[in-house]
């Protein structure tokens, strides 16, 4: 029989739900922050303790009216968080299970597709994704077989913010990392988005590259012509990033090999363009105060050209080291 303790926190409990179950929109928005700023940080025993061993009541309401609510943008970046308090808990991975079970991966990783939902959304979205990542390898994979990838991907490249396109990076990397089912599939999608008009994505795309590259080991024939295309940016950052690449690296097949060394070998020496502007520069014909940023881009664009030029004069026919050397 209960104990009348017991009995006052099931009645609690009881009204904490029949509030939210009868609440408005401004009624279940307050409840979500209150919930949020009073359980942020609690272990999964603490969090039954707070609901009387009936958590999981509640998180099967917060789930089910995500799914209802994401698409029209309802208080999508509390419910995410409040969800986000179960899923980080410690000794809490039954309430991982329980929202997989109803769907929340996918929810998840649908929030990051819509255009219409704001950046804030889907930083969240990124967040609860990178914990169940966490989770374990078999969540990894469950992941990528959803088609996170792409979706992942798409949101890094279509995203305006810095810190949406960091949370995207860190979940890829994550993704790529003690997961040698998808590990290639993480590359390639990496690789995809060296073409892409935003220096910041560019960027990202080569250091988590740069990271993976170590574990694929072989270089994909596919990734040399964005890379060499990226050497002509007037963006410092991404042309370090480039320049920091790592080498040697073999190429998979002979005929990858030779298509390679082809593309490298049309990058032995700058453009006409390019050598006369640099000479302008060297000369001092152009106006220092208004070029400046261009000639400084060209000179960089020149010697790494060069640079892989020489680096490229002495390559056995069946290797290719993607060696991009820092002047």
């Amino acid at each position: 029989m209960a104990s009348s303790k017991e009995e006052v926190e099931i009645s609690r409990l009881m009204s904490f739900l029949q509030e939210w179950d009868q609440g408005t929109k401004a009624v279940r928005h307050r409840v979500l922050n209150d919930f949020i700023n009073m359980n942020k940080g609690k272990t999964g025993p603490e969090l039954e303790l707070q609901f009387a061993q009936g958590a999981s009541l509640f998180l099967t309401r917060l789930t089910a009216w995500l799914r209802l609510t994401y698409m029209v943008g309802t208080c999508v970046t509390e419910q995410l968080q409040a969800i986000g308090v179960f899923l980080s808990a410690t000794s809490g991975h039954r309430y991982l299970i329980e929202v997989l079970e109803v769907g929340g991966l996918l929810t998840f990783l649908e929030i990051l597709k819509l255009k219409q939902l704001r950046e804030d959304n889907k930083q969240e979205a990124l967040k609860l994704l990178q914990i169940i990542a966490n989770a374990g390898r078999k969540y990894k994979e469950l992941i990528c077989e959803s088609y996170g990838v792409r979706n992942v991907a798409e949101c890094l490249a279509n995203s305006k913010l810095e810190k949406t396109q960091e949370e995207a990076q860190v979940l890829l990397e994550l993704l790529a990392q003690g997961n040698p089912k998808y590990q290639l599939q993480v590359y390639k999608g990496l690789i995809a988005l060296l073409p892409c008009t935003s220096p910041k994505v560019q960027q990202l795309a080569i250091q988590t590259l740069r990271t993976l590259q170590t574990v694929v080991k072989i270089v994909h024939p596919c990734i040399v012509e964005p890379l060499l295309n990226i050497l002509r940016t007037i963006h410092y950052e991404v042309q370090y990033e480039a320049c920091q690449f790592p080498a040697p690296l073999p190429m998979p097949h002979r005929e990858g090999r030779r298509e390679a060394k082809i593309k490298w070998q049309g990058w032995r020496s700058p453009d006409r363009r390019n050598q006369n502007i640099l000479a302008s520069f060297r000369g001092g014909t152009l106006n220092r105060c208004d070029t400046l940023h261009q000639q400084m881009a060209v000179e960089s664009s020149c010697h790494a050209h060069l640079n892989i030029a020489q680096a490229n004069m002495g390559l056995d026919e069946f290797q290719l080291p993607l060696r991009v050397l820092q002047n």
